[in-house]
């Protein structure tokens, strides 16, 4: 079934902050776009996160385009928040949203044509024609945990992150979190708080660990002000003052990172900004580990050759993107699966199909959702304009899909 319209140029893939940044930017430049989603709600990802979620940027400096974040969510807005922020959102710029709609492959519209625009493959068996796509769908699509050797025979129970919520009902037991990462870090802290056993850290590549705020001045704001800078002179200037930013917890277990900050960052390994982890990594609370090699029935065995035996096992080990599913055929990604043009730009050979979102900028990443959004609206813009004055208009729509609803 072939479901399109022609008075809605611009198709959103992905309900979450990027995706409704774009929407609510395209609207700003005249333009109406149709959010599809997956899930039943927008923001789904975020009503998914641990209770204890906080960002680690500021709540001005986090704001999509057109509507603050209310002050009663403090300095840094936790994942509720976040949450009823989203829904203000969708109801404050009027946005459509076609939920429950998962887009399953992006195809150009006729080869021969690269003004031809998209066609998105969805459940349901629909086939969406786009002659604009902004794909949001995130860096966070797909939980990843590594196929260890053994851990098949593992008694315990063995869940991504991205299912932890709670440590009520972790009391008591002896809990080994993998990947030090911000989400390791963080439930590794909650577990520890909310009456863990004992909490154990692995950890393959140690983080850069800094505060979130340095006697009363965010971290973010030192990553906008220097975000434009070559990736060698950011991690010059940031190990200069890493003495009062960073402190060294190489004597517990988790000795400093060799790669400079920035190049970290750039390469996907935020740094660590968890108020109360390094005071609990010192007193011993946390314990950092080495990596995880393989498992032997209850035995965990790390890199270094020693063993452990827990009664739960949290692996904090990262998201796949989905986009080589996506729009892997297409051309448009890197050797790593990345896309080769982000925001405004397109890539060679696929012209009106965006990306936003899959960036994790020192910055802030909800920062420069804000930023992008604005840049790909005011480029679709121009490419619809100057599509308009070329290109016959249709002269009817055909239905959309019945699940659009206007929040």
């Amino acid at each position: 079934m072939l479901t399109s319209s022609t008075d809605r140029p611009v198709h959103v893939v992905g309900a979450g902050p990027g995706g409704l940044a774009a929407a609510a930017a395209l609207q700003s430049q005249g333009m109406r776009a149709l959010v599809i989603e997956r899930a039943q709600n927008a923001g789904a990802s975020w009503r998914a996160r641990h209770d204890s979620l906080r960002l680690h940027t500021t709540r001005r400096r986090s704001a999509l385009p057109g509507l603050r974040i209310p002050r009663s969510a403090g300095r840094w807005p936790s994942a509720p928040d976040l949450v009823g922020y989203f829904e203000r959102y969708v109801d404050h710029h009027r946005l459509e949203i076609a939920t429950g709609v998962a887009v399953s492959r992006v195809d150009r519209a006729d080869p021969a044509d690269p003004d031809a625009g998209w066609l998105l493959r969805a459940n349901g068996g629909r086939l969406l024609h786009a002659p604009t796509v902004v794909l949001a769908t995130g860096r966070h699509d797909t939980p990843f945990v590594p196929d260890w050797p053994g851990l098949d025979g593992f008694p315990g129970e063995v869940l991504h992150s991205a299912h932890y919520r709670a440590p009520g009902p972790y009391a008591g037991l002896d809990v080994l979190v993998v990947g030090a990462g911000n989400s390791g870090a963080e439930i590794a802290l909650d577990l520890q708080r909310g009456g863990a056993a004992a909490v154990h850290l692995a950890v393959r590549t140690p983080p850069h660990v800094m505060r979130r705020a340095t006697l009363g001045w965010p971290a973010q704001y030192s990553g906008i002000a220097l975000r434009r800078v070559p990736a060698f002179l950011g991690d010059g200037l940031t190990r200069a003052t890493s003495r009062l930013t960073g402190p060294d917890l190489t004597d517990h277990g988790l000795p400093r990172p060799g790669g400079g900050r920035f190049t970290r960052a750039r390469q996907g390994a935020f740094p660590v900004q968890v108020p109360g982890f390094v005071r609990a990594v010192r007193r011993g609370r946390i314990r950092p580990v080495a990596a995880v090699e393989s498992f032997d029935g209850p035995r965990v065995r790390l890199a270094d050759g020693s063993h452990l035996a827990p009664d739960v096992i949290v692996a904090a080990t990262g998201y796949r993107s989905g986009l080589a599913e996506l729009v892997g055929h297409l051309g448009v990604l890197d050797e790593n699966g990345r896309p080769l043009a982000h925001g405004p730009r397109t890539a060679p050979g696929a012209p009106h199909l965006h990306f936003t979102g899959q960036t994790n900028p020192l910055s802030g990443t909800l920062r420069e959702l804000n930023l992008d959004a604005e840049r790909i609206a005011r480029a679709v813009s121009r490419a619809h304009r100057r599509r308009a004055g070329t290109r016959p208009q249709a002269a009817e729509s055909v239905p959309e899909p019945t699940t659009a609803t206007r929040g």
